[in-house]
C-alpha cells in the first residue's frame, strides 16, 4: 500500500483534495524537486531578461534589480511573513514542506547562478518560457502538499477555506505588483512582465482545481460519510 509522508494529514481544507490523491513518499518527494528546479530555472529566464512577475517571485526579481543577491534567495527571505499564515491556517503539515520547499529553491537557484549562464535573448520568449516554467512548478508543488509561500499561501488558504479559484485572486495580487514595477521599469519590460504574470496565472488557473485530477468537479463534491 502507498504511504504518504508526514503521517496523518491534518484537517484543513486543503487535506481533503490531497487525500483523494493519495501520492506515494517518492512521488511526493519527487514532484517537490521537479517544482523547485522549475520556478528556479523560470526566475533566472526572466532575470536574464530584466523582467518581473506577478506575487512574491515579482517582488524578489524587482528587489533583485538592485542588490547583488539571487531572487530565488530573496523569494526565501520574502516568504518568512507569510509562513506564519500558514501554521496557522494550513497546519504543520503543509508548512514544513512549503519551507522545505522555499530552501529548495533558495538552493538551485544558488546552483544556477554559479553554474549557469542565461543570455537574456527575446523578452516575449522569457515572459512566456519563463512564466509557464513558474505556474507549472506552482502546480506540481500545490498537487503534492506543499505551495510557492508568499501570497502562493495565501491564494490557496482562500480557494480552499472560501472557494475563491487561486488563479483569480492571484491575477488581481499580480496586478498590484506589477503596478510598482511600473516605477522603475520601461513600458516594453513592463508589458512584456505582465505577459509573464498572465502566463503563470493562467497555468495555476486552468489546471489547480478541486478534483481536477480525481474525478471530482468543482461542483460535484464527495457525499458527506
Amino acid at each position: 500500500m502507498p504511504v504518504t509522508i508526514g503521517g496523518p494529514m491534518p484537517n484543513t481544507p486543503f487535506s481533503d483534495d490531497l487525500a483523494a490523491t493519495s501520492h506515494t513518499s517518492l512521488e511526493d518527494g519527487y514532484a517537490l524537486c521537479i517544482g523547485c528546479i522549475l520556478i528556479a530555472v523560470g526566475l533566472a529566464m526572466l532575470r536574464a531578461a530584466h523582467l518581473v512577475t506577478g506575487g512574491t517571485a515579482g517582488l524578489a526579481l524587482l528587489i533583485s534589480r538592485f542588490i547583488s543577491i539571487s531572487p530565488g534567495v530573496l523569494f526565501a527571505v520574502l516568504n518568512l511573513p507569510f509562513f506564519i499564515l500558514a501554521a496557522r491556517v494550513m497546519g504543520s503539515w503543509f508548512t514544513a514542506r512549503t519551507i522545505i520547499v522555499s530552501l529548495g529553491i533558495a538552493g538551485m537557484s544558488m546552483v544556477i547562478d554559479a553554474t549557469t549562464r542565461i543570455a537574456s535573448g527575446n523578452p516575449a520568449v522569457a515572459a512566456i518560457a519563463g512564466g509557464t516554467l513558474l505556474g507549472m512548478g506552482t502546480l506540481a508543488l500545490a498537487r503534492h502538499g506543499a505551495g510557492v509561500g508568499g501570497v502562493g499561501i495565501v491564494t490557496l488558504w482562500l480557494q480552499n477555506a472560501r472557494g475563491w479559484n487561486a488563479g483569480r485572486t492571484q491575477i488581481a495580487i499580480d496586478a498590484l505588483v506589477l503596478a510598482a514595477a511600473g516605477v522603475f521599469l520601461r513600458p516594453d519590460r513592463l508589458l512584456w512582465s505582465a505577459v509573464s504574470a498572465l502566463m503563470m496565472a493562467s497555468v495555476v488557473y486552468l489546471w489547480h482545481r478541486p478534483g481536477r485530477y480525481t474525478g471530482v468537479s468543482a461542483t460535484r463534491r464527495r457525499p458527506p460519510a
